[in-house]
Formats: structure tokens, sequence, C-alpha cells
């Protein structure tokens, strides 16, 4: 009976298709999908991968950029020639010989590419391709496959020959009870446990709950909080990645129409609700960016029947962003809104405007495949207007499996003239978090900043990962208001868990014993609560408070003993 279909799905499919195929459903595959579903979801051997996985973010250092080599030939060439620059390119193709051939008469020559010979019916890599996972945050690479939402066979075995070629382990969700018809231009992660999607997986596995799916998004991908996203009504793909984009851990970039125009009022809907109930891994609200959805040269928007121009369709490649254009008017305001929110990134425009008619861009016809060696850097950056007494407290979760041998904060006032480098210490409260105070500054300077770390094997990472050309920034506003400077008999570590939920603790180390007062206050510097009032015992301590009876918001925790006093941010979530 199997062969009987896989026979039929081939028939048909040959006989309807002698083109390229679009990212939406082609004329006649709404048709094929009964009986492509009933092909793929019959293979055998589907089991999730060890536990428990983190899917990074897009951001996160890759070691290729896949593509299928098809059509769009002029697009493809030029995205192998700058993403080549940052990590092997990994070309699928029927012959290497005539794609090597077709790239030297776009004037590329392969010189960071790995070929591998394999079918395929369309470009949409992005779509049909493996999605990485790290065992444990930041051992063993996986690759995770699920089944492409086309009736595309050659496009869905994509993933076992990308895992077969750089020999990685492929799981497999295309099985009951973890049979999951997904794309990944559908899916983004935070790199720590949040997904985004629209609705469209819920509405194309209709025989799945929404807990279904958010336990088979939790045993392969990691997701422990699954955000779904009403589909946008001029979207006809109701891809997430055709206006929306993760920039880094906390920070969402957001395309925008004119008010009430097209898709505007559902995605500023859509934005209000992510916002309203969901927080960052930090624990604060979303950064949000927003860039422009551009009209056609015409002036004509989706509603109009213009094609879904868009510039979050954009990939990541290490230090560069490759980014769809159209047409100069917009495509300048759009550069420079992404070089202003990623300075020292190469922010590469690639013209679309052939491609965009067919539903898709850049990231529709790119997948990234995570490092293999991941040194993993987290932090939450000063920014802004930073109101601070005395020096400025920053603090990174950084790991790697073979543990970090060392990590450094650079610092500058003035980036011609060179940074300074200042160890971070590890942690007295988590091996994996390493601070550091950068000195206190006059009022109205501009601090720029970046970490680096080295693990204990020898791999080196910076963040952001082009510094030192990217760097974080903030200004120094000095004041006598909440934060105020540590003592030398009294240390106190950060709070944990933080956010904080329920019971949380707050670890403080006296060298003798000491009368302290520990009080938790508002963001302008009043206080809400007493949480401890008494006397040390010398050594390491630790006091606690129930962050369930206060709001949601961000606190700080005093602690005094003396004439010293130390400040700690605390988020309750």
């Amino acid at each position: 009976m199997r062969f009987v279909l896989t026979g039929f799905i081939v028939l048909l499919f040959s006989a309807a298709f002698s083109q390229e195929l679009p990212v939406h459903f082609a004329p006649g595959e709404r048709e094929l999908m009964k009986y492509y579903l009933e092909q793929v979801t019959g293979k055998g051997g589907a089991v999730p991968p060890p536990g428990p996985v983190r899917s990074p973010g897009e951001w996160e250092e890759i070691d290729y950029l896949a593509i299928t080599w098809r059509s769009y030939k002029p697009i493809l060439a030029q995205i192998v020639d700058h993403a080549q620059k940052e990590a092997t390119v990994l070309i699928h193709c029927s012959d290497s010989v005539v794609a090597k051939g077709e790239l030297a008469g776009y004037g590329v020559t392969p010189v960071n590419v790995k070929f591998v010979e394999a079918p395929s019916n369309s470009l949409w890599i992005r779509d049909y391709g493996a999605q990485s996972v790290y065992r444990d945050g930041v051992d063993s690479l996986y690759l995770i496959d699920w089944i492409y939402n086309r009736p595309r066979p050659s496009d869905n075995a994509i993933p076992a020959h990308t895992a077969s070629a750089l020999g990685i382990p492929l799981y497999q969700a295309t099985q009951s009870p973890y049979a999951l018809v997904n794309t990944g231009g559908n899916y983004m992660s935070d790199g720590f446990g949040k997904g985004f999607s629209s609705a469209l997986i819920m509405d194309e596995n209709p025989s799945l709950s929404k807990s279904q799916i958010d336990t088979i998004m939790k045993m392969f991908l990691g997701i422990d909080t699954f955000i779904n996203m009403t589909n946008l009504p001029y979207d006809g793909i109701h891809h997430i990645d055709m206006h929306m984009k993760l920039l880094d851990d906390e920070t969402l970039l957001v395309g925008e129409y004119p008010q009430g125009v097209s898709d505007g009022p559902q995605i500023e809907a859509n934005l209000l609700y992510v916002l309203d109930n969901y927080r960052s891994v930090f624990g604060t609200p979303f950064r949000v960016i927003r860039i422009p959805m551009p009209p056609s040269p015409s002036g004509l928007y989706p509603h109009q029947g213009a094609y879904y121009r868009t510039y979050t369709n954009a990939v990541f490649v290490n230090r560069s962003l490759l980014v769809p254009t159209y047409y100069q008017e917009y495509d300048t305001v759009a550069l420079r809104v992404l070089r202003e929110a990623l300075p020292g990134y190469q922010v590469i425009g690639i013209n679309s405007s052939d491609i965009i008619p067919a539903s898709g861009a850049i990231h529709c016809i790119t997948n990234s495949v995570a490092s293999g060696d991941p040194l993993l850097i987290s932090h939450q950056p000063l920014r802004g207007v930073q109101h601070h007494t005395g020096d400025y407290p920053v603090d990174a979760l950084i790991r790697h499996r073979s543990g970090v041998a060392s990590a450094s904060l650079h610092y500058t006032t003035d980036t011609t003239a060179g940074y300074m480098e200042i160890p971070m210490a590890p942690s007295l409260w988590d091996p994996h978090r390493f601070e550091v105070q950068i000195p206190s500054q006059s009022q109205g300077t501009e601090v720029f900043y970046y970490i680096t770390a080295t693990s204990h094997s020898g791999k080196s990472q910076a963040r952001p990962m082009p510094a030192p050309q990217a760097y974080w920034s903030f200004f120094a506003e000095p004041h006598t208001g909440v934060m105020e400077q540590e003592g030398q008999a009294m240390k106190m570590g950060s709070p944990f868990p933080n956010p904080a939920r329920a019971i949380t603790a707050i670890p403080v180390h006296t060298d003798n014993p000491e009368h302290i007062h520990i009080e938790l206050l508002n963001t302008s510097g009043q206080a809400v609560d007493i949480l401890y009032e008494g006397k040390t015992d010398p050594g390491n301590n630790h006091y606690f408070l129930d962050a369930s009876r206060y709001p949601a918001g961000v606190y700080f925790i005093r602690a005094r003993s003396g004439s010293a006093s130390i400040v700690k941010k605390l988020v309750i979530s």
C-alpha cells in the first residue's frame, strides 16, 4: 500500500508541476496533502532527542548556512558570496559540477562551500529544513525535523540529507504521537525556552490540541512557552518571518504599516498581546524596534493586491545580516533602522524584487545550522541613561561544555581610542554567571562595552559577536537614589531565581556578625516591604521573600549594615 501511495504522489507531482514552486500552495497541491501526509507519517522510528534541549536564537553562532540551488539563482549567488565569508555555505543541488559552473557564471568563487547532491522540489529550505537544538543548553548538537506543510516529498527529505552530510544526529517529529506539521518560517526562538509562531501551526494540526502541540515543542525543541499569534489576513502563508524577527534575547523587530493599512491592525494587536502577556528571559518587557513594511513602487499595499514586501525576512550569518531590499526610498530607511539596532554588524541588502512575488525572500530560502561548539554569552545590556551611584554592575550568563576559563568586559568612552579590559569573576551563587563593574563615569558620558570569554578547550567568543566593531552603549547619569555602593564587610549576591515568581533567595555574606536591614524597594527608591532585620552569622547566609505577594514589575533589594549599603535588581513576573 505504501508503494502505491508513493507512486501516486510522484505521478501527480510530476504531472502537476513543471515550474518552480512558490512558498504558498501551488494549484493542485491542497488536493495532494491527504495522500502526502499518509505517506510521510507512515515512516517509523520517531523518538524525541535526549533532553533537556535548547533551541538557539538565530543571532547565535552558526557553522553552516544552507540553501537549495534551484531557481532565483542570481539572488542565491549573492547569498553564497556574502555568507561564505562568515560560515560554510551548504548547497543542496542535483549536480554539484553544474552548480559550481553556474556560481562562476555569476562571478562567485565557492571557497567556503560544501555541496550535497540531493533531489528537491523547491528552494524554500527555511520551511522544510532542519532546526538546530543543543542538549543541556550548550552540549551536543542535534537536528530536528518535522513534517513540511506542502506535498513535496523530496523537500521533506532534505533534513535527512543535511544530517547525513554533516554527521549530526537527526530526530524527527513525524510519527504519532509526535507527528507535527510545521515550517521554519513560522518558528522563532528567544534562545531560552520561548517560541513564537502564528496560529497556522494549530490550523495545520487539527488532530492535536494546543497542549499536545506544546508538549511536542517542549520535547523536541525545548520550548517551555509557545506563543501563538493570530494569523494576518493579507499574508497568505501566515509565516511570522514575513513581519517579525528576534534580533537578540529581548528585542523584537516588528514590521509596521501606516495606521489602519493592510495587516497593520492585526500586527499591532498581536504585538500588544505579546507585550501584555509575556516577558523576556530577563523578566523585563521585550524591547520593540519598528521597521516599515514597504508598498509597491506605485504605493499599493497587500490589501490592494500588491506583493507582501518585507524587511524582517532577513537572516543572520554570524557577524552579518542579509536583508531583502526592493527600491531606494524605503530601503534607505530600513537599512538605517537595522544598522542603528545592530552597530558593528555588516547589514547587507540583497534586491529581492524578483522573488517576492512567490511570497518569500532571504530568510525563506536559507536555513541555519548552529555551531557544533557553542560558547554561549547572554547578557541584558545597559542601555539609555543609567542612573547609578558609583560603579555600574554588569553580569552575564556564560556557558561552554568544557567550562569557562576566563571572561572579560571591555569598555571605553571613545571607540577610536581602544578599549580597557576588566576580568569578570564567577558569581558566588551561580557558576555559570560572571560579574564585573564598569567604573563610575562623569555625568553625560557615553560608555561603550562588550564581553568576551574563552573556554577551557580554547574556544573564544564575543558578544555582540562582531566586537570590537560591535558594542552596547549607555549614558552615565550619577545620582544618590536607589543604587548605593557596596560595603567591604558585607556582600550580597544576586537574588535567585530571578525573575521571581514564588520563594526567592537573597544570598548575603558577612565576615563577622553584623546587624543588617534588608528591604524591598520600588524603582523610585521607596520601601515596599522589610524583608529582614537582625543579626547575621559569619559566612554565607540566605534570606527569603515570597514574590507571589507583590505585583509584577522591577524592584530592588537593598541590604544595609552600618554605613555599607548594597542594592540588587529583582524582577517579579
